[in-house]
């Protein structure tokens, strides 16, 4: 019983650090990178779809993002929801391509995502205490009916805990990387 809390702790803890590493790829870096423009959608015939549903999306350079759509008609309003998105990106088409040029990011704008990847880390580290809590809680519940001894509630405890440590070693040294990726000139 206590494995299987413990293995139900450990696959929301891994699915918490899979969803910080998708909120990292929101946050951009000076590179030009094609999960830069993941969150963008565009009205597809009256319905909203992801942007690399309709186009497809290439790196020209380290600074250029090269987008193509499928069909003809669709430039327009793929150049519009880039330009809309809240990423701070100015596109450019010629009529049959469309370029994303990267803005150098100024030492304000660094502080700014820098900030935003920390404050990520944090909610991560929340989740994963919540999890450890609710692990912890179901693992008491168990001691409580008498269906574990208290030498095995506290060794399943402390698997938990260390479990937790390790995740949350994991969220800093991802915020480490994305640090230095984004303070990189």
């Amino acid at each position: 019983m206590i494995n299987d809390i413990k293995k139900d702790a450990e696959a929301r803890m891994k699915k918490t650090i899979e969803s910080l590493g998708a909120a990292f790829s929101k946050i951009r870096t000076g590179r030009a990178h094609p999960s830069i423009l993941d969150a963008v959608t565009v009205d597809y015939y009256g319905s909203q779809v992801p942007l690399n549903q309709v186009a497809n999306i290439t790196t020209e350079d380290a600074r250029t993002l090269t987008v193509v759509p499928w069909e003809k008609p669709m430039v327009q309003k793929v150049e519009k929801a880039i330009m809309t998105s809240d990423l701070g990106l100015n596109p450019s088409s010629n009529g049959d391509v469309i370029r994303v040029p990267m803005p150098m990011l100024t030492e304000e704008t660094r502080r700014g995502y820098t900030k935003q990847a920390r404050a990520e880390a944090e909610n991560a580290r929340v989740a994963l205490r919540n999890v450890r809590r609710d692990a912890n809680g179901d693992i008491k519940s168990l001691l409580k009916d008498k269906d574990v001894s208290e030498d095995d509630a506290r060794r399943g405890e402390d698997e938990i805990q260390k479990l937790t440590d390790k995740y949350v070693a994991e969220v800093d040294s991802a915020l480490e990387h994305k640090e230095t990726d984004l303070m990189q000139v």
